[in-house]
């Protein structure tokens, strides 16, 4: 799994820190999502793919391995 964030799509809404806080982090300065693993371990994937489901700007991206279950 490949995560990445688009900050400019990001609307501080916290819901992926609050989903997957290992992965993604909040700026204290303008409250924009910053990614602290962008390839998370595979016990975190279901964590990351809800922070993305839950994004109301759509500012996160998952990209899945070709084998991923």
């Amino acid at each position: 799994m490949q995560v990445t964030i688009d900050q400019d799509r990001c609307c501080s809404a916290g819901q992926c820190v609050l989903a997957a806080p290992e992965v993604f982090d909040q700026s204290d300065d303008d409250g924009l999502v910053r990614l602290r693993r962008p390839s998370p371990e595979p016990g975190l994937h279901a964590d990351v793919r809800l922070a993305a489901a839950l994004c109301p700007s759509g500012a996160i991206t998952v990209t899945e391995a070709p084998d991923a279950p």
